[in-house]
């Protein structure tokens, strides 16, 4: 990989993104909005306190997931990409400028829902709450790398669309947000282990209840940093240098 290559196909994601608001609103606005209405309904009741820190991590991972992955695709049918791997530009350089830019995205994300939830809502953790940012920030970053790595597989947006319900729905359902894990039944439970959703929201769990916890979230944000990682390997191993 060469830094240059790769810093400059972040910067020319980032500038294509400045000029569109929508994608902005909804990278920075529908996570504080959903999470404000979620604080809303459970007004008066402990109900937020104890879902709202996981919630912080699956709100940025369903929405980075959606836009990169239509993003990414939207390049691939345009021949944006195409083009940009006939210049001296390796796959490594793209993905880690896409994964750059939509990261930067992500922290942006992460830190606007994070001040909006502990500011004016009123979150309260026993932890720290930079855990609770760290946290955020890992799990949209994933978010980002499973978006880059799943888009190959999609020939057309809709069907980018419909990954969503496919790969993310499940993790919603196992990761312990609904039921502990410790209840579900032993299939579901080791399969939720596979899952890395499961381990973001373990780590939000044990911030929400755990002042002494810091090394048992650590621990969950290495898991959920390898999937990434692993992820952006496969989308650099699956992306076709000529568009179908």
């Amino acid at each position: 990989m060469n830094p240059r290559l790769t810093v400059a196909t972040a910067g020319r994601v980032l500038r294509q993104i400045r000029h569109d608001p929508r994608t902005i609103g909804l990278l920075v606005v529908v996570p504080c909005v959903l999470i404000g209405l979620l604080a809303w309904i459970y007004g008066n009741t402990p109900v937020f306190d104890q879902i709202g820190a996981p919630l912080l991590g699956v709100f940025p991972f369903v929405v980075m997931f959606l836009v990169t992955s239509i993003a990414t695709l939207r390049e691939r049918r345009t021949g944006t990409l195409e083009r940009l791997l006939t210049l001296p530009l390796g796959k490594g350089d793209l993905l880690g400028g896409y994964a750059l830019a939509f990261g930067a995205l992500a922290a942006l994300q992460a830190v606007v829902a994070t001040a909006f939830a502990l500011g004016l809502l009123g979150l309260d953790v026993a932890g720290n709450s930079w855990l609770l940012l760290l946290v955020a920030v890992v799990n949209s970053v994933l978010g980002t790398a499973l978006g880059l790595f799943l888009s190959a597989f999609a020939a057309t947006e809709f069907q980018a669309v419909q990954f969503l319900p496919a790969f993310v729905l499940p993790q919603f359902l196992l990761c312990g947000l609904l039921v502990s894990r410790d209840q579900l039944p032993t299939a579901l439970h080791a399969l939720s282990a596979v899952l890395p959703l499961s381990y973001a929201v373990d780590a939000m769990r044990t911030i929400t209840t755990d002042p002494a916890g810091t090394a048992s979230v650590l621990a969950d944000l290495a898991i959920v940093l390898a999937f990434a990682i692993a992820a952006l390997a496969g989308g650099a191993a699956t992306l076709r240098r000529r568009t179908p």
